[in-house]
C-alpha cells in the first residue's frame, strides 16, 4: 500500500478514519473496533487522525452505549455519530481540510466514489474493514501494516497490535433503544398534510401523466453516458439531501455526475433544440418545456448503489421516457419501472455502439408490449438513415400495468377506487 500511495501521489497521512453507518457496523464489528481500541489505550495512546463511529442502527447504538464499547471510542478520541447514514452520503460539514485540498481518508463505508463522503473531489477514499481503519487512525499513516509494523506506546516501548476479537451477539441480549415508531392514524381520511407552497425543502408530490396509449417516436438522447454510472452519478448525495423531500429541487443533480460519450465531461451535454451546451437538469428541462420526449443511453450495470429512488423520479419527473443500457443494476430497473420509466436492455450490447448522441430514438409496438417479448427500437441518424434494433425488458403483466397507469403509485390509487 505505501509503494503504491507514493508511486500514484496519493497522500499518506490520513486525516480521518470513519466506521460505522449501513455496512460493517455490526455489534461484532463494534467490537472489534473497540478491542483495537482497547489495546491502544491500555498502551496509553490516542487516535492520531479524526475518527468517527456511526453505529448501524439504533439497537447497535444503545447496545454498544451499554456494554461500554461507545465509551472506549471516545477514550481514545473517538467520536460516537448517530445511527444515520452520516458522512458515507455526504452528511458531513467537514472543516478539517479545504475543498480542493489533496488529502487521505480511510473508511470502512461500501462506497469510495469521487466526492461522496465530504464533497471535496480532491478526497481520496480508501476501503476497508472497520478493524483495518481503526488501527490506521493510531498510526495515521496510510502505509501503516498493522500486521507487522510497530506503534510507540506513552511509555516509549514499541508494540503490535494483537489481532482483535470481538462477541458475534451481546451476552445480554440486544438494548432495542429509544422507540419512535408512530402507530398511523386508524382513519387517514381525516388527516390532510399541508406544505408551504414557497418552502424550498418540501413539496407534494404530483401523480406522473400516464401512457397516451401511442408509441414514443422521435425522442431525443438526453445524454449517452460512458461506462460506470451508478445512483451517486444519476442523483448525488452530500448537501443534495437537503432537498429530498422536494423533488423539483432535487432533481437539478439529475446525471450530473455521469459521463457523456460524446465529450468525455460530466454535466456537459448538447442540448439538441437550441445547439448549445449546457446541464444535464437544465436541457431536460428545455426538452421537457418544449414537450420534446427523452431516453438516456448507457453501459454495464446501470444505476449500481444505493437504493435511491430519487435516481428513478427524478428522470421521470423531468421528462424522460427511457433508460436503455447493456445491463442494469437489479434494484435500480425496478425502481425506474415504478415510476412509469422503460428500463430497456440491448438485445445485442454492441447496439450500444448504434446510437449515437444526435439521433431520434423511437420504442414502437407498445400497444403489444407483452411479457417476455422484445421491443423495437427505431434510430433515426442525422445523416437522415435509420435502423431498427431489439431491445429486452423484464416487466410482468403488473408492471406493464405500472407503466400504462404512468407509475406503480397510479396503479395502486386505480385499483383502490375500483
Amino acid at each position: 500500500m505505501r509503494a503504491n500511495a507514493q508511486k500514484n501521489g496519493w497522500p499518506l497521512e490520513v486525516k480521518v478514519g470513519l466506521i460505522g453507518s449501513c455496512t460493517n457496523s455490526s455489534y461484532e464489528d463494534m467490537g472489534r473496533s473497540a478491542n483495537i481500541c482497547k489495546q491502544a489505550r491500555d498502551k496509553g495512546i490516542t487516535a492520531k487522525s479524526a475518527f468517527t463511529i456511526t453505529p448501524g442502527s439504533e439497537q447497535v447504538r444503545a447496545t454498544i452505549e451499554r456494554d461500554g464499547y461507545a465509551q472506549v471510542f471516545r477514550d481514545v478520541g473517538g467520536v460516537v455519530l448517530a445511527n444515520a447514514c452520516g458522512p458515507c452520503i455526504g452528511q458531513w460539514d467537514r472543516k478539517d481540510v479545504a475543498m480542493g485540498e489533496k488529502n487521505t481518508i480511510v473508511t470502512s463505508y461500501n462506497r469510495n466514489f469521487t466526492g461522496r463522503n465530504d464533497a471535496n473531489p480532491a478526497t481520496h477514499a480508501f476501503v476497508t474493514s472497520p478493524e483495518v481503519v481503526t488501527a490506521m487512525v493510531f498510526a495515521g499513516d496510510l502505509g501503516f501494516n498493522p500486521e507487522v509494523d510497530t506503534l510507540t506506546a506513552a511509555d516509549g516501548s514499541q508494540f503490535k497490535f494483537e489481532a482483535p476479537t470481538g462477541d458475534e451477539l451481546p451476552a445480554k441480549g440486544f438494548d432495542p433503544g429509544e422507540d419512535t415508531y408512530q402507530h398511523p392514524p386508524s382513519n387517514s381520511d381525516a388527516v390532510s398534510v399541508s406544505v408551504d407552497p414557497s418552502s424550498n425543502r418540501l413539496q407534494l408530490l404530483e401523480p406522473f401523466d400516464n401512457w397516451n396509449g401511442k408509441d414514443l417516436e422521435d425522442m431525443a438522447v438526453l445524454i449517452k453516458v460512458k461506462g460506470k454510472c451508478t445512483t451517486d452519478h444519476i442523483s448525488m448525495a452530500g448537501p443534495w439531501l437537503k432537498y429530498r423531500g422536494h423533488l423539483d429541487n432535487i432533481s437539478n443533480n439529475m446525471l450530473i455526475g455521469a459521463i457523456n460519450i460524446e465529450n468525455e465531461k460530466a454535466n456537459t451535454i448538447k442540448n439538441s433544440l437550441t445547439g448549445e451546451y449546457g446541464g444535464v437538469p437544465d436541457v431536460a428541462r428545455h426538452y421537457k418545456a418544449n414537450k420534446l420526449n427523452w431516453v438516456v443511453v448507457g453501459d454495464e450495470n446501470y444505476g449500481e448503489g444505493s437504493s435511491r429512488e430519487h435516481a428513478a423520479l427524478e428522470p421521470r419527473h423531468l421528462g424522460g421516457r427511457a433508460i436503455i443500457v447493456k445491463s442494469f443494476a437489479r434494484i435500480h430497473e425496478t425502481n425506474l419501472k415504478k415510476q412509469g420509466l422503460l428500463p430497456l436492455t440491448f438485445s445485442n450490447p454492441s447496439d450500444y455502439d448504434k446510437i449515437q448522441p444526435d439521433d431520434k430514438i423511437s420504442i414502437v409496438g407498445l400497444n403489444s408490449f407483452t411479457p417476455g417479448k422484445p421491443l423495437e427500437c427505431v434510430l433515426k441518424h442525422s445523416n437522415g438513415s435509420s435502423e431498427s434494433i431489439l431491445l429486452n425488458h423484464t416487466f410482468n403483466q403488473p408492471q406493464i400495468e405500472w407503466f400504462q397507469a404512468g407509475s406503480a403509485l397510479n396503479r395502486m390509487k386505480m385499483m383502490q377506487k375500483s
